[in-house]
C-alpha cells in the first residue's frame, strides 16, 4: 500500500490544492476516474460557454435587420462547431495529464475511489486491481453529476443530459427540456438557436427561480415569447416510440401542501429529443463515506464547518461536493481557503459574502447578494431602485430590453443587484468589487467616474438614481 503526506480525489478545483501541497515538499496522490480538470473543463462551463458564444454570433446576425443592415446565412457548420470545441476541451484535458504524469511531484491514480476507513482509500479503475492508498491529509472533490429525477418511464427512454447535450453533431428537430434552471436555459439559447424547435418544462412558476422574481418573470417573459414555455408544471412520465418522445406534466402547486395538482389535465408535450435539466448532486454517494467519519446532509452533500473541515480528522471537503455553491469560481474560492487552512498554523473561514452568478443565455443574467424576496423573508428593511437599459445612450444603440435592480439598506449599504440583459455577467462585476473590495455601499458606484456612453452607465445610473423603500408599499417596476 501506497503512503502519501495529501490525497485529493477529483481533478477540478481539487488540483490547486494538491499543487500548494506539492510546493511545499509533501508528496501528492490524485484520483479521477474521468478526464482531467473536472466538470467545468470537461462537460460544464468551458464547452457550454464556448458553444454559447457561437449562438450569441448568430443571433446577432440574424438581428441585423433591426439595424437596417441586411444579412443572409448561407449556412452553419453545427458539427464542426461541435467538434472544434470538444477538441479544444480534449486538448485541454490532456495536456493537465501530460502535466501530471511528468511531474516527479504528483502521483495520477486512474479510477474511482471508495474509502476502506478514515484514511484509507481504494481504487477501482474496471480492472478490478484495488490498489489501496494511504494519506495523513485528504480532500475530497470529486464533484456533482446531473440529477435524474424519478420520472415515470425515464429508465426506458434515450434522455439527453447537459453532458450529452453538449456533444450532438446535429440540432434536434424538437428537443424538451425538463427542468427550469441555468442549464435548461442556457441549453434553450444555444439549440433554439441553431434551430431546434423547444420546448422547456418547469416545475417553478418561472425560469430561473433562484434569481431575483423581477429578473425571472422578465427573463420567462422573453422565453415565452422565443420558446413553448411550461412553467409551474411538474413532469410525471416519460415514454418513447421510434424516436418520437413523449412527456406528461401535470400543474404544479407550491405551499403547505406542495404538489402536482391531479385533477386538473395534464399536458403532453413531443419532440426526437429529451433533456433532464433538473439540477445537480453531490458525488459523495460514491465514495463509500460510511467507512469513515464524514457526514452528509439530508440533500446528500458533505458537511463541513466553515472551515472546510469535515467531521473525519484530516479530511477535508471543497466544491460542488460539498454544494454551497455549485460554480466554478466558488470552487475556486475554496480551494484558496483549503489551502491556507491546510498548510498553515492560521484557520481562516471561507468567505462567502459577494459570491456573484451569471447565467450565458439569451438574455443574459447575472447577480450578487440577497434577492428581494429573501430581503423580505428575512424581515429586512430596504430600498430598491431599478434601470433600463434602453434609457441609458448605449443600450438605447443596442435595441435591447434588460434592465439593472439594485437592492440597499436604508444606510446605503449594497444588499444585492440583479441584471438581466446584454452583458450582464460583466456589469456585475463592478457591483461585486463595491461589496467586497469597497466599502460596500452604493457611494462607491455614485463616485465614480463612468465612460459616457458605455454599457455600465446603466449600473451607475440604478444605483444614483431614487430608491423606493421596499415593502407592502413598494412599487414595482414595469418592464
Amino acid at each position: 500500500m501506497e503512503t502519501f503526506d495529501f490525497l485529493v480525489v477529483g481533478s477540478g478545483s481539487g488540483l490547486d490544492v494538491a499543487n500548494v501541497a506539492a510546493n511545499q515538499g509533501q508528496s501528492v496522490a490524485i484520483i479521477e476516474k474521468g478526464p482531467l480538470g473536472g466538470t467545468c473543463l470537461n462537460r460544464g462551463c468551458i464547452p457550454s460557454k464556448l458553444l454559447l458564444y457561437h449562438a450569441d454570433i448568430l443571433e446577432t446576425v440574424e438581428r441585423a435587420s433591426e439595424f437596417n443592415i441586411d444579412v443572409t446565412v448561407d449556412g452553419v457548420g453545427f458539427a464542426d462547431i461541435v467538434s472544434e470545441v470538444n477538441e479544444e476541451v480534449s486538448a485541454d484535458a490532456d495536456s493537465i495529464r501530460r502535466g501530471l504524469e511528468s511531474s516527479s511531484d504528483h502521483a495520477l491514480f486512474d479510477g474511482e475511489a471508495r474509502f476502506v476507513d478514515d484514511k484509507t482509500l481504494e481504487i477501482s479503475s474496471g480492472e478490478g486491481d484495488g490498489t489501496r492508498l494511504r494519506a495523513e491529509t485528504i480532500l475530497l472533490a470529486a464533484g456533482s453529476r446531473p440529477t435524474i429525477p424519478p420520472i415515470d418511464g425515464i429508465e426506458s427512454v434515450d434522455y439527453l443530459t447537459s453532458t450529452d447535450a453538449l456533444q450532438l453533431e446535429t440540432p434536434p428537430d424538437h428537443l424538451i427540456v425538463v427542468g427550469g434552471g441555468y442549464i435548461a436555459a442556457e441549453m434553450g439559447h444555444f439549440f433554439g438557436t441553431f434551430g431546434s424547435d423547444v420546448t422547456i418544462v418547469g416545475r417553478r412558476p418561472n425560469l430561473l427561480p433562484t434569481t431575483d422574481d423581477e429578473v425571472a418573470e422578465s427573463f420567462t417573459e422573453t422565453y415565452a415569447d422565443r420558446f413553448t414555455v411550461h412553467t409551474g408544471h411538474s413532469v410525471t412520465a416519460v415514454s418513447e416510440d421510434e424516436g418520437t418522445v413523449s412527456v406528461e406534466a401535470y400543474p404544479y402547486e407550491y405551499g403547505e401542501d406542495a404538489g402536482i395538482v391531479e385533477d386538473e389535465d395534464p399536458i403532453t408535450v413531443t419532440g426526437d429529443e429529451l433533456l433532464v435539466a433538473a439540477g445537480r448532486r453531490s458525488n459523495a454517494d460514491t465514495l463509500n463515506l460510511d467507512a469513515t467519519n464524514v457526514e452528509t446532509g439530508p440533500a446528500g452533500f458533505v458537511e463541513t464547518d466553515e472551515y472546510l473541515r469535515t467531521d473525519a480528522d484530516g479530511i477535508w471537503a471543497l466544491g460542488d461536493i460539498v454544494g454551497e455553491y455549485l460554480l466554478k469560481h466558488n470552487a475556486n474560492h475554496e480551494a484558496r481557503t483549503a489551502a491556507m487552512n491546510i498548510f498553515s498554523d492560521s484557520l481562516n473561514a471561507v468567505d462567502y459574502t459577494a459570491m456573484p452568478y451569471a447565467v450565458f443565455a439569451s438574455p443574459e443574467v447575472a447577480g450578487v447578494g440577497a434577492t428581494e424576496a429573501e430581503l423580505q423573508e428575512a424581515g429586512r428593511e430596504y430600498a430598491t431602485n431599478t434601470y433600463d437599459y434602453a434609457d441609458t445612450a448605449r443600450g438605447d444603440a443596442m435595441k435591447t430590453d434588460g434592465f439593472v435592480k439594485a437592492l440597499m439598506d436604508l444606510e446605503g449599504e449594497i444588499l444585492g443587484c440583479h441584471i438581466v440583459g446584454p452583458d450582464a455577467s460583466t456589469l456585475i462585476q463592478e457591483v461585486v468589487v463595491a461589496m467586497k473590495s469597497g466599502s460596500g455601499t452604493v457611494s462607491d458606484i455614485r463616485e465614480a467616474v463612468h465612460i459616457h456612453p458605455a454599457l455600465p452607465e446603466v449600473v451607475d445610473r440604478t444605483f444614483g438614481g431614487k430608491f423606493t423603500r421596499g415593502g407592502s408599499d413598494h412599487h414595482h417596476h414595469q418592464h
